[in-house]
């Protein structure tokens, strides 16, 4: 009986516990609700070619692109303690990019100006670009990160625009639409098999070098990890570049799905979802020690969370909303206060019944 205690009590403590739990919650919440919320079929696209689909495929599709942002946003409020409000933005200006590669100097192209990888290499040096102003303002000149972020978030879809001319390209090579939906033959949409490229390459870049430690360092005391040889400045900064990688392999997703782009709506509010991810993955948002796989299984949640809402006809306009109660929810629960108040609690209410059976 101790021994279970020991190990229920250990299990709580663990910091994936949280993206667990409310995975397990939001599954029960749609198995008592209605089952068909986890029912798969098997049937064809447009083009003939066999494609799942279901509500669970649709969070494995879109859950997938957040969870590339979320592998990114991790590691910038790990090392700066604050988020990245401009990523949105960034979509916008990095899938604005590869149409303008794509197509040159007409929108409507019937083939294409260049290769599709070569495209979106020069899309990644552009989000990489807008990472290193961020990462500048924020590491040399000592913003706080949301506001150094704002400029981007304000003006970053009119940059996207302006990319193209204030038109909406359009690519009609169909293997561009692969990128965003599926591959012929393969009935699982190219989005996840994109997302697990990325954390398996994070995953490698965690395990053989010491980012992961460096980043905890300066984000719990960028003062200390200093006088230890580190330079906080350039770590912070790294992080930000980081990030714009990872907005540009969102912003190929986007623009492929669709073969176009629509700048005020792409990416629209996708922010707010990437930060809560992290949040969700019990990562503190005011820096330090930080669990990637948390913030990933955060991520596929959050678009549980919102594929359920939608489930319920729930207006798009109110989603904000419901997310932002989790975002309240989950910053009360992870106060030291409020983590000291349960833990006593539980404590007290085991010892109490330890005596009961004694």
């Amino acid at each position: 009986m101790q021994k279970s205690k020991l190990q229920l009590s250990t299990l709580f403590r663990k910091q994936i516990f949280i993206p667990l739990a409310a995975l397990l919650l939001l599954a029960l919440f749609n198995l008592i609700a209605d089952p068909s919320f986890f029912k798969i079929t098997l049937g064809q696209n447009a083009a003939g070619d066999p494609v799942l689909s279901g509500y669970l495929i649709t969070i494995l599709d879109y859950g997938s692109e957040l969870a590339i942002l979320a592998v990114g946003m991790t590691l910038v409020t790990a090392a700066s303690g604050g988020q990245d409000i401009s990523v949105g933005a960034g979509i916008a200006i990095t899938g604005s990019v590869i149409l303008r590669m794509l197509c040159g100097s007409n929108s409507r192209p019937e083939t294409l100006q260049m290769p599709i990888i070569c495209a979106f290499l020069i899309a990644v040096v552009a989000g990489m670009l807008a990472g290193a102003f961020n990462g500048v303002l924020v590491s040399w000149f000592k913003i706080q990160p949301m506001v150094a972020t704002l400029i981007l978030f304000t003006a970053g879809r009119s940059i996207a625009a302006w990319i193209n001319n204030n038109e909406l390209p359009i690519i009609s090579e169909p293997s561009f639409g692969y990128f965003g939906n599926f591959i012929p033959g393969i009935p699982i949409p190219t989005p996840f098999f994109i997302a697990v490229a990325v954390m398996i390459v994070t995953a490698l870049l965690l395990k053989f070098t010491n980012l992961g430690l460096y980043v905890q360092a300066v984000g719990i005391n960028a003062q200390s990890s200093r006088l230890n040889g580190l330079n906080p400045t350039f770590i912070k900064f790294l992080t930000f570049v980081l990030l714009g990688i990872c907005v540009a392999v969102a912003g190929l997703i986007k623009v492929s799905r669709l073969s176009t782009i629509n700048y005020s709506v792409v990416a629209k509010d996708i922010e707010m979802d990437a930060i809560l991810a992290v949040a969700l993955g019990g990562n503190s948002l005011g820096g330090g020690k930080f669990n990637m796989w948390a913030s990933i299984i955060g991520a596929y949640v959050i678009q549980f969370l919102t594929t359920t809402l939608y489930k319920f006809k729930v207006d798009s306009s109110a989603l904000p909303a419901y997310k932002a109660v989790v975002v309240i929810l989950l910053v009360v629960f992870s106060a030291p206060t409020v983590r000291e108040f349960i833990s006593a609690k539980y404590k007290l209410l085991t010892s109490k019944n330890e005596k009961e059976v004694a």
